[in-house]
């Protein structure tokens, strides 16, 4: 009888006692009608999302047999047209023909898309009736046809509907897109592994983007053999975006301090802030981009440093597709979308370009040497990772150690002496901070808050970088 009264005893201890867990936050106490919720204002969790992916030389020939498998009725193939002509599409080309898939190709791909050349390919799809979306190229045929896919699937939906907010209304995609595959030319963006489309909304010159895990290809077919056609400086500029991405990724907002926290899980971003397992991802990368990114660029039949470097950018790729990116990419939208007159080496563009890439490196000395001060372990993990000596750094030195460190890599790497090389002043920074101010979506990631005061000097740091 005493081990029953001890058992009851036990059950209304737990009966009396609230749950503490994020799950369960409110308390009831019985007998009494007063409900109490303890409303959390910082997230508690943080999803993983990454596409399949298949790594191999020459894997792309199985793409038509993918394509078989999936049932496809009439393929949408998009491309560029200077990748029209390349061996990375003559393969695909090859091997959709070879297992008799039906396909019509879209070639109008811009390089750094905008809200225009977005909507033209929508229209392209609109008009197909796709079953399955293919895009073979870099991050800019990638997105563009997640974008395709996603308005074709919502034929009624206005453009600004899914577009980020405060820019669009960052309405949540709640239906399943078409089957789409993508064949990553670049070793960059990482758009294989993400849910995320970037374009240059026209109206205020600033890039903005899409983001919901239902754009995640897929599959993404990773054919090392496909970087070696890349010329040295999209090489260059693609593997910066690898390098930004990782650390921007590893720095981020821990996700436990993201806010607000989502009231229902298909409101949490894809953007969630550094986590323990994005962690892994990111810092690897890194050490990749460390050990190979300057043979890469140097040699382009150097196929293990390009092949390394293919995946270094899928490894970045699921690590900032989960956590985010900061400053940086916040800061080169604009960077980007007001560029003037510049014109890019080793881009067959009719257009002025500040390719992707290059955007993001040119303020990470300054953007990192102002976010250390908030977790300086992380920052100076990476300099030394970069090659810095760090045994003698104090704490307060941190930023100014990955600074030098960030510098002295451009240099080797013959990146263009800050935004003033690229066609900027200092006349040019209110409009830059303006252009910076509508990327909330990763600028708030940032683990140091920040002023427009603050852009404005981070942008001012950035004029020279030698």
């Amino acid at each position: 009888m005493a081990g029953r009264d001890r058992i009851v005893h036990l059950l209304r201890q737990l009966e009396r006692a609230a749950c503490r867990c994020p799950s369960h936050s409110s308390s009831f106490h019985q007998g009494s009608s007063e409900v109490s919720f303890n409303v959390r204002k910082t997230d508690y969790a943080f999803e993983m999302a990454s596409s399949n992916i298949r790594y191999g030389e020459g894997v792309t020939r199985e793409i038509g047999m993918d394509l078989q498998n999936l049932g496809a009725k009439n393929v949408c193939l998009m491309t560029d047209r200077n990748l029209s002509y390349l061996p990375p599409m003559k393969a695909v080309l090859e091997s959709l023909t070879k297992n008799q898939i039906r396909f019509k190709v879209y070639d109008n791909v811009r390089v750094e898309p905008t809200d225009s050349s977005f909507k033209e390919a929508i229209d392209f799809a609109k008009n197909g009736l796709f079953d399955v979306f293919v895009a073979v190229g870099g991050g800019s045929v990638i997105d563009t046809c997640k974008a395709a896919n996603l308005y074709a699937c919502n034929p009624d939906a206005n453009f600004l509907d899914f577009v980020n907010a405060p820019i669009g209304k960052g309405k949540a995609v709640t239906g399943t897109l078409r089957p789409l595959i993508a064949v990553p030319t670049t070793a960059g963006t990482g758009s294989e592994t993400t849910g995320v489309a970037i374009f240059d909304y026209e109206p205020l010159r600033a890039k903005t983007g899409i983001a919901s895990r239902a754009l995640r290809p897929t599959l993404g077919i990773v054919d090392p053999l496909h970087t070696l056609s890349m010329p040295e400086r999209v090489a260059a500029n693609s593997g910066f975006d690898v390098l930004c991405h990782a650390l921007e990724s590893y720095t981020a907002l821990p996700y436990h301090q993201r806010s607000p926290c989502p009231p229902n899980p298909i409101n949490r971003p894809a953007y969630q802030g550094s986590n323990p397992i994005s962690d892994v991802w990111s810092r690897h990368a890194l050490r990749v981009v460390a050990k190979y990114m300057k043979r890469s660029v140097r040699d382009p039949e150097d196929l293990e440093a390009r092949s390394s470097m293919h995946l270094a950018s899928v490894f970045a790729g699921i690590g900032f597709g989960n956590a985010g990116v900061h400053l940086c990419h916040g800061m080169s939208y604009p960077i980007a979308g007001n560029v003037k007159t510049h014109s890019a080496k080793g881009y067959s563009v009719e257009h002025p370009l500040v390719p992707h890439g290059l955007s993001v490196v040119l303020t990470s000395p300054a953007v990192f040497n102002f976010t250390a001060p908030m977790c300086p372990e992380r920052h100076l993990e990476a300099a030394e990772i970069l090659g810095a000596d760090i045994s003698q750094v104090k704490r307060d030195d941190v930023g100014a150690v990955l600074d030098d460190t960030l510098r002295c890599f451009l240099f080797d790497l013959e990146v263009e002496d800050g935004l003033g090389a690229v066609g900027y002043t200092r006349d040019d920074i209110a409009a830059l901070v303006k252009g910076t101010l509508p990327q909330e979506r990763v600028t708030k990631l940032s683990p140091r808050e920040h002023s427009e005061d603050d852009l404005s000097r981070l942008f001012e740091a950035s004029m020279k970088l030698y």
